[in-house]
């Protein structure tokens, strides 16, 4: 496929209610090769799971019963496709707001032939909030999410009260939450906001040392690996339910 033609992100919002909160992402106008739309047209409508107020049946979704690790904001999905091809034993959900990151995904399925992957077109706090049902999920990953950086956006943050308490609420007892970011601020607000959650307990004294915890793995991406040779840093958080 062409992937160097490019045109615009699509600013439609996903399809759902209107938010009733203030939303951590902003659909602002981006590129989105060929190769990703067409992606995004032809093969996700195959993976896709439409958003809806009520419990998500994962067993009717995936055509099995195992683990559910729910992926919010995967990005290129360049993370998320390795650990499915690493882990074919769980279940994948990736909540994506973006055409580009849905088509990038959509093709690395295809191109790896993954089947434990499917997608949600949609903002990850209703979906969390509608359809998990609680004590449903054995894992959540949250890699680098948008660090809002200027003081007067930092309410849009992810990871946040009272998003935490209704995600801790959805992980089944033992499970993990992990969480990644490469902005020290961001950093230290997600170690406050996790660590102060009742339902949650810090498998570290503070930072997880390396991303490869025996919970969960974080493969490296190439854009993550220029930045540590650039001594850019990365701060991981892993905390499990109690």
């Amino acid at each position: 496929m062409d992937t160097s033609a490019v045109d615009s992100e699509p600013t439609a919002e996903p399809h759902g209610p209107p938010h009733r909160h203030i939303r951590s992402f902003a659909l602002r106008r981006g590129h989105v090769t060929n190769a990703q739309r067409r992606a995004f047209e032809v093969l996700f409508p195959q993976l896709a799971v439409p958003y809806a107020a009520q419990p998500l049946q994962a067993r009717e979704v995936f055509g099995r019963v195992s683990p559910l690790v729910l992926e919010i904001g995967f990005g290129m999905g360049e993370t998320t496709a390795a650990i499915a091809a690493m882990r074919p034993d769980l279940d994948f959900l990736g909540i994506e707001v973006f055409v580009a990151g849905i088509g990038a995904l959509a093709k690395r399925m295809a191109d790896a032939e993954l089947d434990n992957i499917r997608i949600v077109h949609h903002d990850a706090v209703e979906v969390v909030r509608d359809m998990i049902v609680p004590d449903s999920l054995a894992g959540v990953h949250v890699y680098f999410p948008d660090p809002w950086p200027k003081a007067r956006h930092q309410k849009r943050r992810l990871i946040a009260q009272p998003f935490i308490g209704h995600l801790a609420g959805r992980l089944a007892p033992g499970a993990y939450l992990h969480c990644a970011t490469d902005w020290q601020g961001y950093a230290e607000q997600m170690l406050e906001v996790l660590a102060g959650e009742p339902q949650l307990r810090n498998l570290h004294a503070g930072y997880a040392p390396e991303p490869r915890n025996p919970l969960c793995v974080r493969p490296t991406t190439k854009f993550h690996a220029r930045g540590a040779r650039l001594g850019h840093g990365v701060w991981d958080l892993v905390f499990v339910r109690r």
